[in-house]
């Protein structure tokens, strides 16, 4: 067949709206002219000068973006959005310069910004400078980060930053793991593997499952348990907020006499609504008496493992079988980076590892594939931006920062205390401070809090605590200052 119709072929299949197997230029036998010719045609991944000017732009805008005080924006409704910006996706495209305008005018002004010093709610993100920058890195270098065969740098990088958070823990040499999306996406992995770890232990067992957690848990570990088809014991909590070992073992024996079985206990290092951090030491003499997997997840509150001044609240984490913490919260890392690590990695290896004519050459015994440590297989080499961040900071730079938002903390709940109208929860164990409005209702803490980012003050949203509304800070921005806390404050 004449070059010049496989060139028409070609060009047929790159058109929009028509079936992409209608062939594959991949198999095509072309000259290098012919194939010099159709890239011309084919702008898709071509860097041309137009590419270029697209190029210099868009680190213009995020140098700019990371120079200014970051906005607070808010969100549009789709008829708005649309009404603005019309339809993005056309046959012949918009151009890369235009497109851009459209983002930087209408659809990042749409958006939250949740580095924005007031930003107090859920668990915002801070991500450094440092950090940042090398999100970009990792994007434009095209690292696959699942193998060892593929990413091997990028995998010992990332190696590094989990053995750093390994040791933090008081965790063994032989412990490691690997960065996942979120804490959901870590959770889950880790209850798969102590589930099967027990499947292993007690083979003879044909009733139900469990996991046992306080009613603080995550809302992930709920949605765990009801992906793999296992049941939820709660342990009741202390009066300070806590769940210790005396209750933990009440639960496991209530479920127990009837036939079931407890697979894992989950103790929370940080609950996302109050920062409470469950008695770790206690809870781990349960799960070793009864060979239980332990897991913690230390979301939010774990990365205050590198803070001298709280260490000690942590105490027995050391002892866990597994445990979670996101770089992206309070570790000043950008989305999305979740660090999950095994105290005997291999046991979560033998739960994961998936098996595939195409992957037998990945399965080699030396070598350190991060896929083979969750539930995934392609993944992007997100732990690098943190990684990058702290070996160029230092450690010593990042509890200096934990530290500084702490007494924020401290500060915004002696604020709090002072305040008329408000009564301050609890003190704040880390960085979370919680406290009511007297006398308010939830439509009054929604119409404040509406008000409050539609004046650009800040963003603060209602919570419950025991089927009360309430209001809470989440401060993990080391550029978070009591004069911030105080701005918001004198709005209540």
């Amino acid at each position: 067949m004449k070059e010049e119709h496989w060139l028409a072929k070609a060009k047929f299949a790159a058109v929009p709206n028509f079936l992409p197997t209608e062939i594959d230029i991949g198999t095509l036998h072309i000259s290098s002219k012919c194939r010099e010719k159709l890239c011309k045609d084919y702008a898709v991944h071509r860097f041309n000068p137009e590419v270029e000017e697209v190029a210099d732009e868009i680190l213009a805008y995020a140098l700019e973006r990371m120079r200014i005080e970051p906005p607070l924006d808010g969100p549009l409704t789709p008829k708005e959005l649309l009404d603005r910006v019309g339809q993005t996706i056309t046959a012949k495209g918009l151009g890369g310069i235009p497109t851009l305008e459209i983002f930087k005018e209408v659809l990042a002004k749409a958006c939250i910004s949740t580095d924005h010093e007031r930003y107090l709610a859920f668990i915002p993100t801070a991500p450094s400078e440092y950090s940042s920058l090398f999100d970009v890195v990792v994007s434009a270098a095209s690292i696959y980060g699942g193998s060892w065969q593929e990413g091997a740098g990028a995998v010992f990088a990332e190696n590094q930053a989990l053995r750093w958070l390994a040791d933090l823990a008081g965790f063994p040499e032989e412990a490691g793991g690997v960065f996942v999306s979120g804490g959901t996406i870590g959770n889950l992995s880790a209850l798969v593997v102590a589930r099967e770890d027990a499947r292993r232990n007690h083979p003879d067992h044909k009733g139900r499952w469990a996991v046992v957690c306080g009613d603080q848990a995550h809302s992930s570990i709920n949605n765990a348990a009801k992906i793999m088809d296992v049941d939820i014991v709660r342990a009741r909590r202390s009066a300070d907020g806590k769940i210790y070992g005396d209750a933990v073992t009440e639960a496991i024996e209530e479920y127990e006499k009837n036939g079931g079985r407890i697979f894992c206990i989950v103790a929370t290092a940080g609950t996302t609504n109050l920062g409470i951090i469950d008695h770790l030491d206690s809870i781990d003499d349960v799960a070793v008496e009864r060979d239980i997997w332990f897991h913690v997840d230390g979301a939010y509150g774990l990365a205050a493992l590198c803070a001298p001044s709280v260490r000690a609240k942590f105490d027995g984490i050391e002892y866990a079988d597994s445990f979670i913490v996101d770089p992206h919260k309070w570790l000043f890392a950008p989305f999305d980076a979740c660090a999950l690590i095994y105290r005997n990695p291999k046991l979560a290896k033998k739960a994961h590892l998936q098996k595939a004519a195409y992957l037998e050459t990945l399965d080699e015994d030396n070598e350190w594939n991060p896929s083979d440590y969750a539930i995934h297989l392609t993944r992007r080499a997100r732990g690098l931006p943190f990684w990058f961040s702290l070996a160029a900071h230092g450690t010593l730079e990042y509890a200096k920062a934990m530290e500084k938002t702490m007494d924020v903390a401290k500060d915004a709940a002696r604020q709090v205390r002072e305040h008329p109208n408000l009564k301050l929860l609890i003190e704040p164990t880390l960085s979370i401070v919680a406290f009511e409005r007297i006398g308010w209702n939830i439509a009054d803490y929604e119409n404040w809090s509406d008000k409050l980012l539609s004046d650009q003050i800040g963003f603060v949203t209602p919570s419950s605590h025991n089927g009360r509304p309430i209001l809470r800070f989440a401060i993990v921005n080391p550029w978070t200052n009591p004069s911030d806390i105080s701005e918001i404050l004198a709005t209540l």
